[in-house]
């Protein structure tokens, strides 16, 4: 049995071994781990996207991309950057509009949100903004989440038909580092929560979400990039040990921070110490659209109203189609960001399956109906004839 779990089968705080967690952490990522990769630095590998793109566009290439992907995430350093992941960056500095435009709103009606690990008011944060800028400008989200690298490391971790959400996080010049931790779903428990659940669900907690972060713009080191702990997803208890000083306070002398340019996505396992960091520049606004992208199989973290999303992005993608100036990688990405892709849960007596073992999902009936041209009415009454059939 693992020293730090108890005869019980639970992880105990006093058990935690910050000598054991240096000794994980000390290892080392090779170039020979990661073939795929441009470079490795600082142990987080470094995959230039217009260079490994025609992999993304063939299925046994792209199959051996997300295997490499999912290790590194797994067993790996943890974290891997997808350098240049938006060749075009100008869908970055129009959502970019939007959500400074939603921050002056929200400020100005709520006074602003609460964060995640840091002091309210330390940063600028959008809750919500995967709906929130699909609402409004769904051409512009349309353009940002039609991403096939980015879809295809959700699914490299996630499997298909994953969960997208999105929080965006604005630190201005002087804006406070966050406090080391672990991420959802145990990351947002009490130690006293998490010592409730059993080891192995510590184990299982890591594969339901991926963590990302879409770069709206330059971020040099000066400016806080996350910092990030090599490995240290590794540490089964860390759910337990992240919260303990001596573990945050190595944390502040061992982790690394990567310089990424705007376009660059980063990409992380939950289970992974890391935190945002100090903005130390004078004048860098460091906006970031973080990626919280759940198993199909859990549930996600924010509620959001995934029909009204499909109702306004249908016409934008329609007419692409109609046009046909788009790969169909491109609509599968975008709509799997934006539609539920899972067939449950559902009221199987008015929803049954019909043809296979599960009901037709929010998604499949979005790529159906763009493969044979509905029209956006007909699809609005599609889609809501799916709706009262889930929920009758």
């Amino acid at each position: 049995m693992d020293q730090h779990v108890n005869s019980d089968g639970y992880f105990e705080a006093q058990s935690c071994s910050l000598r054991d967690f240096k000794e994980i952490v000390s290892r080392r990522l090779s170039p020979s781990d990661v073939p795929h990769a441009d470079r490795v630095d600082a142990d987080i590998p470094i995959y230039e996207i217009a260079a490994i793109e025609h992999l993304l566009s063939a299925d046994e290439g792209r199959r051996r991309l997300m295997t490499e992907w999912a290790r590194v995430l797994k067993d790996g350093s943890g974290a891997l950057v997808l350098s240049g992941a938006y060749s075009d960056t100008s869908p970055l500095d129009k959502a970019a509009a939007v959500f400074q435009q939603i921050i002056l709103e929200e400020k100005a009606s709520t006074g602003g949100g609460a964060d995640h690990f840091a002091a309210a008011g330390a940063n600028d944060r959008v809750w919500n903004s995967l709906q929130k800028l699909c609402l409004r400008e769904p051409d512009v989200f349309a353009s940002c989440f039609s991403n096939v690298a980015i879809d295809a490391v959700c699914e490299a971790w996630l499997g298909p038909n994953y969960q997208m959400t999105s929080q965006v996080n604005l630190v201005r010049p002087g804006g406070a580092a966050q406090q080391a931790h672990r991420d959802y779903h145990l990351g947002f428990q009490t130690a006293e929560t998490c010592a409730g659940y059993p080891a192995h669900v510590h184990d299982l907690s890591p594969v339901m979400t991926l963590q990302g972060a879409i770069a709206h713009t330059d971020m040099p080191v000066e400016s806080g990039p996350t910092k990030l702990l090599p490995f240290s997803q590794l540490y089964r208890p860390g759910y337990m040990a992240y919260r303990q000083e001596e573990f945050s306070d190595f944390f502040e002398t061992a982790c690394v921070q990567l310089p990424l340019r705007k376009g660059d996505a980063l990409f992380f396992n939950p289970a992974l110490f890391h935190a945002a960091g100090e903005n130390k520049s004078n004048n860098i606004q460091r906006l970031a659209n973080l990626l919280q992208v759940s198993s199909a199989f859990c549930r996600a973290m924010e509620t959001l109203d995934r029909q009204a999303m499909c109702n306004a992005l249908y016409p934008v993608l329609l007419e692409k189609s109609r046009a046909g100036t788009w790969p169909w990688a491109r609509f599968e990405a975008a709509v799997s960001a934006c539609a539920e892709g899972y067939s449950f849960p559902t009221n199987l007596d008015t929803d049954p399956p019909i043809g296979g073992l599960a009901p037709e999902t929010q998604k499949q009936l979005f790529l159906k109906s763009l493969e044979e041209g509905r029209s956006r009415e007909a699809f609005a009454e599609a889609l809501e004839a799916q709706a009262r059939r889930r929920s009758a």
